[in-house]
């Protein structure tokens, strides 16, 4: 399986891996990091770790790693949340009143 998400990674995209080893950050700091990584590079590509987390060298590939918490999700279910972050980052990048803080 991993050998498989390694196939899909492209070398020039910002890679963001959400692992349960990863980083626990605010949806500000995840917009502040989307756009960092929109202007640098030409896409960003998501990796959500599976039942057995992901690998040391898919977390040492990631320009970015997220954990959405210590407890465990169903991988659609962090698919969902997923989404809904990276719209809600948008939202505050437009300066749009979605997200209240």
């Amino acid at each position: 399986e991993l050998t498989k998400i390694s196939s899909k990674l492209e070398s020039k995209a910002a890679l963001i891996c959400l692992d349960e080893k990863g980083q626990s950050i605010n949806s500000i700091n995840f917009a502040q990091n989307l756009e960092k990584f929109q202007t640098t590079y030409p896409k960003i590509q998501f990796v959500i770790g599976g039942a057995n987390g992901l690998n040391d060298e898919l977390r040492d590939k990631a320009n970015l790693l997220l954990s959405f918490g210590q407890q465990t999700w169903p991988h659609m279910m962090a698919r969902i949340m997923l989404v809904e972050q990276i719209y809600r980052a948008q939202q505050i990048l437009a300066n749009h009143p979605y997200h209240r803080e």
